[in-house]
């Protein structure tokens, strides 16, 4: 009898498309965990809808298999809209970049008409802090990785805060949740090898203690 794989549920960021997760899925897949793609528009989707077809593509694709799910930058806040809703829940979950309150970028955008006709009503959830501090905390094994490859200093937005170039690291941060700063930027750290090969590790070590 075949052994059953891990599945990993990727779940790409605003303004991207699965195609920004295809370098991190071959490696996943190297090292035997099969990914699935979820796909979404913030432009045209709205929040609770996309929460209900992850929903659904989650019990899909998981059914009774060992899975975690991988979200960057909005992905990790659908994330955490649907964990609470799933009752076969992932074995852990890891965060690219991930927006844990109302970040400054967000806030500054929001009001202007291109970012709302881009970005849609996620856009602007992002933006409200009553929103992002109604998120729940994963309620499983998760880790934050922190990009901060952005610019610092007299001619950077963040100053000498360390940040990615879209969130400062501050802002990425959930109490009792573990984080590693990798230097990155917001839009390519899933890119980083450092990472895959972290998840993996991490992933291998959730599916034997969910064994125990």
């Amino acid at each position: 009898m075949t052994a059953k794989q891990t599945q990993a549920i990727l779940i790409h960021g605003m303004g991207r498309s699965p195609a920004s997760m295809l370098i991190l899925a071959a490696r996943l897949r190297a090292a035997g965990i099969h990914p699935r793609f979820f796909a979404y528009s913030a432009a045209f989707e709205g929040w609770e809808t996309c929460v209900n077809r992850l929903e659904k593509f989650i019990n899909q694709h998981s059914r009774d298999d060992d899975f975690i799910i991988i979200g960057h930058s909005l992905g990790t806040v659908l994330t955490r809209g649907v964990l609470s809703r799933l009752t076969h829940k992932p074995i852990a979950c890891f965060f690219l970049a991930p927006p844990t309150k109302a970040c400054v970028a967000a806030q500054r955008f929001a009001p202007l008409r291109l970012y709302k006709m881009l970005t849609g009503e996620m856009g602007q959830l992002l933006a409200s802090s009553l929103f992002m501090n109604s998120l729940p905390p994963p309620d499983v094994p998760t880790k934050i990785y922190a990009g901060a490859g952005g610019l610092r200093g007299r001619y950077s937005p963040f100053g000498e805060q360390l940040n990615d170039g879209v969130l400062a690291v501050e802002e990425t941060v959930l109490p009792a949740i573990p984080s590693e700063t990798i230097a990155a930027v917001h839009t390519f750290i899933m890119n980083k090898k450092v990472i895959a090969d972290d998840i993996v590790k991490l992933a291998n070590a959730a599916r034997q203690y969910n064994k125990v």
